[in-house]
């Protein structure tokens, strides 16, 4: 989960507050000092926390609208108020002209390149035509790197394997960029922004004339962001910032301040290793999913890339009647694999971040999904359309008839059982509201799903 301890923190302090017969200034400070520890457990900058206790405390003290609790409008102010130390707005780069021209910059380890492949799959998919450019004349494995990933994702590949200036390179590409709607630039990196690397920057940028001037930064580097964020807008005047690695650490805290120190917002966030695993930033959605609210807009978006409009309607259907069959489970799995990992996809319905649900439900790999269908061909199709008829000797003879062991026979039956409950558990519901009294949540108020 992306900032799974700093979103758990955050939960926990929700909860305190919707458990609180009433609400005075010592639930107030007991709340802003829990959400002061998980910012700063977080790596996120101590004054930067501090402006935002204080301003959570002012305006815990406005009085409260009608049509709302207490306790509600304090989770409210939480939440606009997180939304707005993230940046309020979500900045969305805008292919306005031919070509658009974006600049990666940052520290070695950083993942620019990977960023750049990822970056480049996400316009390709919205119908622009895109090429990668290879500037990274340093670190020995960076021409590799993005001529495989152009290929892997099918973009044009810009690069000069044995040039060392990299000036020289985008000059060599300076009418042939004119052909495409956008050229991502990928440039060198280094252990520490040096007056080396500073130099560099500044000669490419002169040159290229940038549309987006970009620093790339990992999750992980903690508070030492904030230092390296200054400098690199210092020298190229960053226009905003894509933060990596958000998927494996529980200290993001620096990077997301860093961008609040240089004014340049957050504009996409690295979720995961695969190239469809970057998401455009929204603050909003973003905070919705670390305390718990969830994230549906960012599922439909991804949903809509998935499935066919029918058979989304059918799906829907057969999920509101309570009807599930084998056939269904391993049709629905393939379709959600494809959106990303479970886990992700569960933090994005509200309420469903703060259920424990078993982890075998969240974490399927794409291996046992093959074993699965293994075992899928293996049944008869009466089998497939009721699993409940499937005896210990039924595994027996489909687990050797299709080379799948019987534990991985059962533990299939089993996924079957659990979601077929989660189903009955929602079966002809469409009020969310309801829904997430079902799943032991609320919405609040004002906020909506």
């Amino acid at each position: 989960m992306v900032l799974e301890k700093l979103g758990s923190s955050l939960r926990e302090t929700l909860t305190k507050i919707t458990k609180s017969i009433f609400i005075d200034d010592t639930v107030i400070n007991e709340v802003v000092k829990d959400i002061q520890r998980a910012l700063l457990q977080s790596d996120t900058n101590v004054q930067l926390v501090f402006d935002l206790s204080t301003k959570i405390k002012q305006r815990a003290k406005e009085k409260t609208p009608p049509g709302i609790t207490q306790r509600e409008q304090l989770i409210k102010i939480v939440y606009e108020e997180l939304t707005n130390f993230l940046g309020k707005e979500t900045h969305e780069i805008k292919i306005a002209k031919k070509p658009t021209q974006l600049l990666l910059v940052g520290l070695f380890g950083s993942g620019k390149t990977t960023t750049a492949g990822k970056l480049a799959k996400f316009y390709k998919k919205r119908g622009y035509k895109v090429a990668v450019m290879q500037t990274d004349t340093w670190r020995p494995a960076a021409y590799e790197q993005l001529e495989q990933l152009a290929k892997d994702i099918g973009v044009d590949f810009l690069g000069i394997k044995k040039e060392k200036d990299p000036v020289n390179i985008y000059l060599a590409f300076q009418k042939k960029i004119s052909e495409y709607d956008l050229v991502i630039v990928d440039t060198a990196g280094r252990d520490a922004l040096s007056d080396e690397l500073i130099q560099e920057l500044n000669q490419l940028n002169t040159i290229v004339k940038a549309d987006e001037r970009l620093l790339v930064i990992a999750a992980d580097l903690g508070q030492a962001a904030q230092k390296q964020a200054q400098a690199f807008h210092d020298t190229c005047n960053i226009t905003g910032v894509i933060i990596t690695k958000l998927e494996g650490t529980a200290k993001g805290g620096g990077a997301l301040s860093a961008c609040a120190v240089t004014k340049a917002p957050i504009v996409f966030i690295g979720v995961g290793e695969k190239t469809d695993d970057l998401e455009l930033f929204h603050p909003q959605r973003f905070v919705g999913r670390l305390i718990g609210m969830g994230d549906l807009e960012s599922l439909l978006e991804k949903a809509k890339e998935v499935f066919t409009e029918k058979g989304a309607e059918e799906m829907s259907e057969k999920f509101m009647k309570g009807e599930f069959n084998l056939i269904d489970l391993y049709e629905q799995m393939s379709s959600m694999k494809k959106m990303g990992s479970f886990q992700k996809i569960m933090e994005m319905i509200p309420g469903m971040g703060s259920l424990q649900l078993p982890k075998e439900m969240l974490d399927v790999q794409e291996g046992k999904l093959e074993k699965w269908k293994y075992a899928m061909n293996s049944m008869t199709r009466e089998e497939l359309e009721d699993p409940e008829i499937i005896s210990a000797d039924r595994i027996d003879r489909i687990a050797a008839g299709s080379g799948v062991k019987v534990a991985e026979v059962r533990e299939l039956l089993k996924q079957y059982r659990q979601s077929k409950k989660m189903m009955k558990m929602f079966k002809g519901e469409k009020d969310i509201n309801k829904l997430m009294k079902k799943m032991g949540g609320k919405l609040p108020k004002g906020l909506g799903a």
